[in-house]
């Protein structure tokens, strides 16, 4: 059986080792929006019928929109961020041997960009890190050698922008790798740091989580932006529907509604840094993270977490660094607890 991988948002855990009741406790261990979109009202038959392409289409051109998806690249929605993430290697490892197959085009430098001839189908990936441990494990699964650094002539290279948990944001001109995916997740809380433009280019894929900003997690609902030809192998992996009926009117209807978008972006800057208020008076140093989680070196981890554990708050800790506590945000009726608790 494999080992879980650490990540926040297992309350079950919590409650088992800390007593209370479900309803008792305020999870702050992840970074989802804690005041959701809206559900809008949906036709009955999304329910019962199989997912149609007209629908599917709708969620296709509002994501564009939404986030000015440039002419050239692919927009592939899939039930999930995650499922794109586990998904991924194999379709680069499958895209790269078509590539050397067909005989690779030349990068930047003159060196060849569908892989490394005579090496393994998947070769080497940078993962920058700490970062999102998914993509590692992803990679690991399907045969990849994992490393910190990227040949950018050549290599491939995955960033998480910005990066969970420290909130680090790349720029442009530091990301040249000849395969590149661009792990946006928690972007839309700052869309001007997008770097969506640069899925017009080949070998790049931008990945899009619906259920962090938007606060609709258990909806599964992802995006994949970017080469063409990388997406067509995710969408074969997928398979038929792989997003469902509620999904996709759920999330047309949300990315086409900018209004909420800019509200919900003015609200969440204000209660982070309510909450960095909130720790800071109880000796907590802010030192990164975004607007939906905030990075705290707070020296004793594993005491704060208990502390507040005692209180039903659950906070998130780090196997790599024991003076790191991440909080997200709560909802706007929670907020006497976490004081309470501090």
């Amino acid at each position: 059986m494999t080992t879980p991988r650490d990540h926040g948002g297992r309350l079950d855990a919590a409650i088992a080792r800390h007593g209370g009741m479900r309803a008792d406790w305020l999870d702050l261990s992840t970074g989802i929006n804690p005041l959701a979109y809206p559900l809008p009202p949906l036709a009955g038959d999304v329910w019962t019928a199989l997912p149609d392409r007209a629908a599917a289409d709708a969620l296709t051109q509002a994501a564009r929109r939404f986030w000015a998806v440039p002419d050239g690249a692919a927009v592939l929605a899939a039930p999930g961020a995650s499922a794109l993430i586990a998904r991924l290697p194999a379709c680069l490892t499958t895209h790269q041997t078509m590539g050397l197959t067909r005989g690779p085009a030349a990068g930047p430098t003159g060196a060849p960009t569908g892989g490394v001839a005579g090496g393994p189908a998947g070769g080497t990936v940078a993962i920058p890190g700490p970062t999102y441990n998914e993509h590692r494990a992803a990679f690991v699964a399907a045969g990849w050698t994992v490393a910190d650094q990227a040949d950018h002539a050549t290599g491939a290279m995955v960033v998480v922008h910005p990066n969970n948990p420290d909130g680090r944001l790349w720029r442009a001109r530091d990301l040249g790798a000849a395969t590149l995916i661009i792990d946006e997740s928690f972007c839309d809380i700052a869309p001007d740091a997008s770097l969506i433009a640069l899925a017009a280019r080949p070998g790049v894929v931008v990945l899009k989580s619906f259920g962090k900003f938007w606060g609709l997690a258990g909806l599964r609902l992802g995006f994949a932006i970017g080469d063409p030809a990388i997406l067509a192998q995710l969408a074969q992996a997928l398979g038929p529907w792989p997003v469902s009926g509620p999904a996709l009117g759920i999330g047309t209807a949300a990315l086409g509604d900018p209004g909420w978008a800019l509200d919900t972006r003015a609200r969440l800057t204000r209660d982070a840094a309510r909450l960095d208020g909130l720790m800071a008076g109880a000796g907590a140093s802010a030192i990164g993270g975004t607007t939906l989680f905030r990075l705290y070196q707070v020296g004793d981890a594993a005491a704060w977490q208990a502390r507040l554990a005692r209180a039903r708050v659950l906070g998130r800790t780090f196997p790599y660094n024991p003076g790191w506590l991440r909080l997200g945000l709560p909802h706007p009726d929670r907020w006497p607890q976490i004081e309470a608790a501090l």
